[in-house]
């Protein structure tokens, strides 16, 4: 039987929130609908989405909130997050990222783009099983698994991130630029800010810890990963003034 991916619809406006489930009924999705927080909360308490399309502005707490809260609990923290918002410029779109969206729509919107970005993230969850494992020093990545490791610690990271580092680890320590980490990764996404990217390697880098500094950035030209990074040079010591007695 065919896994039909779940859509959790986060609107309180409910001729949008009809029109979207409308839509992603006629395109092979399960939607269920909530209308502010309290709702989405028990949703989500029931059955876990395969993909939430979260408002930004809703009664009580806000879209914004509930992605940071969702990114920091375990059990939704790798569910993806796509933010509809009316806000269309690029510090509220950035701002949507940074907390824990892995995508964003401005309203209004047209139902293919909807549905492209929805199966975008859903490609980007479950990534290419060709490649199997990964190893550059001491982090290991498993595409098979969906598992990511440091030192021998299990690291947890949001779809976008794994995919992230999957395709630098697979191409380690070349220099890749925004656009063609654009390209490569988010795929037909080539209308989004290349800021996106600084987000998500912020973001992979905070999800590695110790490990982060193995992603380093290449002023001017873009990102790599490497197995041997640079070590920060040491602060240099101001002179005493003072005077012994």
């Amino acid at each position: 039987m065919r896994n039909i991916p779940r859509v959790l619809i986060v609107e309180d406006e409910p001729a949008i929130a009809e029109l979207i489930s409308v839509n992603l009924r006629h395109s092979g999705f399960q939607p269920t609908w909530a209308m502010d927080s309290v709702t989405a909360r028990c949703e989500l308490d029931a059955v876990l989405p395969d993909v939430i399309l979260l408002d930004w502005m809703l009664p009580g707490e806000s879209g914004l909130s509930l992605a940071r809260k969702w990114r920091a609990d375990p059990r939704t923290k790798a569910v993806p997050i796509i933010m509809l918002t009316a806000r269309g410029d690029e510090t509220d779109r950035v701002a949507g990222l940074d907390a824990g969206a892995d995508d964003y729509i401005t309203k209004p919107f047209s139902t293919k783009e909807m549905l492209a970005r929805i199966r975008a993230v859903l490609r980007r969850r479950a990534p290419e099983q060709a490649g199997g494992e990964v190893t550059i020093g001491e982090l290991v990545l498993d595409a098979g698994t969906y598992r990511v490791s440091f030192q021998g610690n299990l690291v947890k990271m949001g779809p976008t991130e794994f995919k992230l580092l999957h395709y630098l680890m697979q191409h380690a320590e070349r220099v890749h630029s925004r656009a063609q980490l654009l390209d490569r990764v988010w795929g037909d996404h080539v209308f989004i800010e290349e800021r996106t990217v600084d987000v998500h390697v912020k973001r992979l880098r905070e999800a590695l810890g110790a490990g982060g500094v193995m992603i380093e950035t290449v002023r001017g030209a873009g990102y790599r990963i490497t197995s041997q990074p640079q070590p920060k040079a040491a602060p240099v010591a101001e002179k005493s003034s003072a005077t012994v007695a």
